[in-house]
């Protein structure tokens, strides 16, 4: 056998290894339904996206059963500032007027969502797009009044994407209206935790542009890989969490005190971040669950 022949055996043996390392992971998850709520960088930079796609269709084959929920609030802006429409934040929620609720649903409906559905089919993995509004999947009611058109999701009927998904990855954009039409836009972190409840999800997985959540040890901020709902509790109570991040650890905490079984907060900008936490025992980002670790997480030990 020559040398160069011994090499490429080796590097072959390692890659089979690889794929074995991620067997207890895959096996885990088998089965389960899990929420992802894209947003920030990996819905903006196209070589992010792409390698979203390929985690969900990884995902997918793997005998995962992914739903995706997507927001779009960078493009919304981009797109209300080209029409001059001012924006402004209320506790991390867009403030919503009639104008800059046709502009939020007409990106997320009609540019975010089709792109999404179209990077995963070319992945030879089939997805579907929806809104809130198809099948009346969220309905909403209006969330507090210095929000303008902002709901609040007080009902989720979850047949449409029930019927989708033994053969397609349904890839849901947040808007939703109320029983008699009324059109409200809804924070995507709060859709995706009242999709994950009402499906019964293993898991709430949000992709955003920190790498999770942080408390501060002696004055300096420190990653936490894992906490319980309760510590959550305490970070938003004392006010350490804030802006965009109070509605996704309002969402965890929601989804979690409903059943949902773990959380995750993940940093979008890192390629192959869904893959890297779900079929990887080193961790990546911040993990909830019901009581908090037990055990360090890889990267601690």
């Amino acid at each position: 056998m020559s040398i160069q022949e011994s090499g490429v055996r080796q590097r072959t043996v390692a890659k089979a290894q690889i794929l074995l390392d991620a067997l207890p992971y895959i096996r885990e998850h088998w089965g389960k339904t899990v929420v992802v709520k894209l947003g920030g960088a990996a819905m903006t930079e196209p070589d992010l996206a792409a390698s979203f796609a390929e985690d969900v269709a990884l995902l997918r084959l793997a005998g995962v059963r992914p739903v995706v929920v997507h927001g779009g609030g960078p493009q919304i802006t981009e797109v209300a500032g080209r029409l001059g429409l001012a924006t402004r934040f209320e506790r991390g929620l867009r403030v919503t007027d009639p104008d800059t609720l046709d502009v939020t649903r007409m990106v997320l409906v009609g540019r975010i969502n089709t792109h999404l559905v179209s990077l995963i089919n070319r992945q030879g993995v089939p997805a579907a797009g929806l809104s809130g509004d198809d099948g009346s999947l969220f309905v909403a009611a209006p969330k507090a009044a210095d929000l303008g058109l902002v709901g609040e999701i007080v009902e989720v009927n979850v047949g449409v994407v029930h019927g989708m998904m033994d053969g397609f990855v349904p890839v849901v954009a947040s808007t939703a209206a109320d029983a008699a039409g009324q059109a409200y836009n809804v924070n995507a972190d709060e859709a995706a935790a009242a999709l994950a409840v009402a499906l019964g999800a293993e898991k709430l997985i949000y992709l955003t542009d920190v790498p999770g959540l942080y408390d501060a040890v002696d004055g300096v901020p420190e990653l936490l890989s894992e906490l319980s709902v309760e510590q959550c509790r305490r970070l938003l109570g004392e006010g350490v969490v804030g802006g965009g991040m109070i509605p996704k650890v309002e969402g965890v905490i929601r989804a979690m005190d409903a059943g949902v079984g773990r959380s995750h907060i993940l940093d979008g900008r890192v390629r192959h971040a869904l893959i890297l936490e779900l079929f990887t025992p080193e961790g990546l980002g911040t993990m909830i669950t019901a009581e908090g670790p037990e055990v360090p997480r890889a990267e601690d030990a």
